[in-house]
């Protein structure tokens, strides 16, 4: 095991929160003082939700800037201080790298900065039918962009176009990489959007699978990726300490748009996403309770199998307290993130 990446896990994991904490008051002050609140607009398209909800309308958004953020700010600072003082403490610090990180340090920004214009076109009430932000039709329009600019860097510049099935063997699908890549990116953002809808919930789930790929990318020797992994589970950690129940602010696109399109980046670049099905299994269950929503709405002439979709607010629908549900998501993401390594760990094996 290599001691030296575990300590630049370690320091940099914890760095990023002690600087994630220490400019929350500064960020937290300017959501409140702009008045950057998010909007419960009873449309009468989701009247369960808008009543359940109605209370948390005005508070803040747009806290996912915590997350990405203090990652980008980490990345530049010990990049200049690599080029500056190489040879020092600090600049071994470094985990900007090529191969590793740029394509998802890129990504995250990138795709943070448009969630960023959504959650404003939310607070504004501009957007979709008048307010609300983009339409899902939007979003899946601008993941499938994000995606297609990140499947020609695997595919041109990186030159990869192997995807392995676990416990079978690796396949080159050669151009037909592309669609593929685009596919794993679309989906995992969509769920990790679904799932940003109570108080701690996505952070929780999203921490638990950044721990596992920083397990996954040590255990392959990709460091620098592990690195940038823990930097993210830092940063996570610090928002989740305000974003609990009663969430102080909230994640908004500008995180769970960012987080969701990274963690597929990382899925792939690991050429693991398979497990990312078991890794990520709460977003899984949370996307497809939408997709059956909407398919028996659609075929069953506006009927429903779910009180409320997505599922955890059919859960508040029935009365479960929100922290109960959240807890227990959480419970559900910590046990399949183990087994992902765990599986990870056998595949690697036979």
């Amino acid at each position: 095991m290599d001691k030296a990446a575990i300590i630049r896990i370690l320091l940099l994991g914890s760095l990023a929160f002690v600087v994630a904490m220490a400019w929350t008051p500064l960020w937290t002050k300017f959501l409140y003082k702009f008045k950057l609140g998010k909007q419960i607009r009873n449309s009468g398209n989701t009247p369960i939700f808008s009543q359940l909800h109605a209370k948390k309308s005005g508070t803040p958004t747009m806290g996912g800037v915590l997350i990405w953020g203090t990652v980008l700010a980490l990345a530049i600072i010990f990049n200049c201080l690599s080029i500056l003082w190489p040879s020092s403490f600090w600049g071994h610090m470094n985990f900007l790298e090529r191969t590793e990180t740029w394509l998802p340090i890129g990504a995250l920004v990138a795709s943070a900065l448009v969630g960023l214009f959504d959650d404003w076109l939310d607070v504004r009430g501009k957007g979709a039918l008048g307010g609300g932000g983009l339409t899902i039709k939007h979003r899946l329009a601008i993941y499938t962009l994000i995606a297609s600019i990140g499947a020609a860097w695997f595919y041109f510049k990186l030159g990869k176009t192997l995807f392995t099935i676990p416990f079978w063997q690796s396949f080159d699908l050669g151009w037909f990489y592309i669609p593929v890549f685009i596919i794993v990116i679309v989906a995992t953002a969509f769920s990790v959007n679904e799932t940003d809808g109570l108080d701690g919930l996505a952070g929780g789930v999203l921490l638990n699978s950044y721990m596992a790929y920083g397990v996954i990318a040590l255990m392959m020797g990709k460091a620098n990726l592990a690195v940038f992994c823990a930097v993210i589970v830092g940063a996570l950690l610090a928002f989740l300490w305000f974003n609990i129940t009663p969430a102080r602010f909230y994640m908004g696109d500008t995180g769970a748009m960012s987080l969701g399109i990274t963690l597929g980046i990382i899925a792939m670049l690991t050429d693991t996403a398979p497990f990312l099905l078991i890794i990520g299994s709460v977003f899984v269950i949370e996307s497809l309770s939408v997709i059956i929503q909407l398919s028996s709405k659609k075929l069953r002439h506006g009927k429903k199998v779910f009180l409320s979709a997505p599922i955890h607010h059919h859960f508040e629908a029935i009365g479960w307290l929100e922290s109960k549900i959240v807890m227990r998501f959480w419970v559900i993401a910590g046990v399949s993130s183990a087994l992902g390594i765990a599986l990870f760990i056998l595949d690697r094996m036979i």
